[in-house]
C-alpha cells in the first residue's frame, strides 16, 4: 500500500478565495465568522485556513446509513418509525434536487442581492409535515452517557440553532414554506457493553430545535465589510487558534532575534 502523507497547504488556490469565481459563503463559513472574524478573514480573504482535524469517518458512515434508511421511506411515501415514536406527523420529503442540496460543496444556495454573496448550505434531510411545511433535519453522531433528548445542556445549543436557522432561511429564500421547528436525529453510541464484538450499538433519539434566523440579515453586511477591508479583524473571544498563532509567533521571533544576536 502506498504511503499517504497529509500535508497542510497554507495557500489555497485564489479561485476559492473571496472574489474568486468558485468562492461561496457557506453555512460553516458564516459560523466561523461568528466564532472568530480573524480566522474567517485569514481563511476567506487571504486563503490560509485553519489546519483540518482528522476526518470523522464513523460519523460519516452513520450519516450515510441514516440517509439510506430515510430514503427507503421517501421512495415509498411512508412515515419513518422514529417520526411515529416521537409524534411528529411528517414523511421524508421527495424532491428532484435533494441529492444536490445534500452535497457539501453544492447544497441549496441563494444570491444575496445586498452583498452579492452566493450563500449555500448542505442539508442532511427534509421532511414534510401534515400542514405542507418543510421540516429541516440534521443527523448527529456521538458517544456520551445518558439519553440525548434535549439541547439544553449542550454547549453547542446556540450554534445548532444557528445551523438550523441558516438552512431554514435558505429554503424560504428559495420559495419554500418552512417550519420554524427542526430536528436533530442523534445516534448515540453505547459504551456500557461487556465487549466490542466488532459491533457498535446506538440509541437513536429525535431532538427538537427551533431555528434562529433573526441574526442572519444583520451579520451578512458585517461579513461584507470585513472582506472588503484591508484591516485585520479582531479575534473571537473563544478562539483557540489565534492565541496559538500569537504565542508561537512571539516565541519563534524571540528565538530568531536571540540566534541573530549571538552571531553578531
Amino acid at each position: 500500500m502506498a504511503e499517504y502523507k497529509k500535508q497542510y497547504n497554507p495557500d489555497r488556490n485564489a479561485n476559492w478565495n473571496y472574489g474568486g469565481e468558485k468562492w461561496r459563503l457557506s453555512r460553516s463559513k458564516i459560523e466561523l465568522f461568528n466564532e472568530c472574524p480573524r480566522c474567517f478573514y485569514l481563511d476567506n480573504k487571504l486563503g490560509t485556513a485553519r489546519p483540518r482535524g482528522p476526518a470523522f469517518t464513523l460519523n460519516i458512515a452513520v450519516d450515510t446509513l441514516l440517509k439510506k434508511e430515510f430514503d427507503v421511506h421517501r421512495a415509498a411515501g411512508t412515515e419513518h418509525p422514529l417520526c411515529k415514536k416521537y409524534g411528529i406527523n411528517a414523511i421524508p420529503y421527495a424532491h428532484k434536487d435533494l441529492n444536490t442540496w445534500r452535497e457539501n460543496f453544492e447544497g441549496i444556495e441563494w444570491k444575496h442581492p445586498e452583498t452579492g454573496f452566493t450563500i449555500s448550505g448542505a442539508i442532511d434531510d427534509l421532511w414534510m409535515g401534515e400542514d405542507g411545511k418543510l421540516i429541516v433535519v440534521d443527523y448527529k453522531a456521538t458517544s456520551k452517557e445518558g439519553s440525548i433528548d434535549s439541547l439544553d445542556d449542550s454547549s453547542w445549543k446556540d450554534s445548532y440553532a444557528r445551523q438550523m436557522g441558516v438552512y431554514q432561511w435558505l429554503l424560504r429564500k428559495n420559495g419554500y414554506d418552512v417550519s420554524s421547528m427542526g430536528y436533530f436525529v442523534y445516534a448515540n453510541a453505547k459504551s456500557d457493553k461487556a465487549g466490542f464484538d466488532a459491533q457498535l450499538e446506538f440509541d437513536i433519539t429525535v431532538v427538537p430545535c427551533e431555528g434562529d434566523t433573526e441574526w442572519i440579515d444583520e451579520i451578512l453586511p458585517k461579513i461584507k465589510k470585513a472582506l472588503d477591508s484591508d484591516a485585520i479583524p479582531a479575534s473571537g473571544k473563544v478562539c483557540e487558534f489565534c492565541p496559538y498563532r500569537e504565542a508561537a509567533g512571539k516565541k519563534l521571533l524571540a528565538l530568531h532575534r536571540k540566534s541573530n544576536g549571538s552571531k553578531n
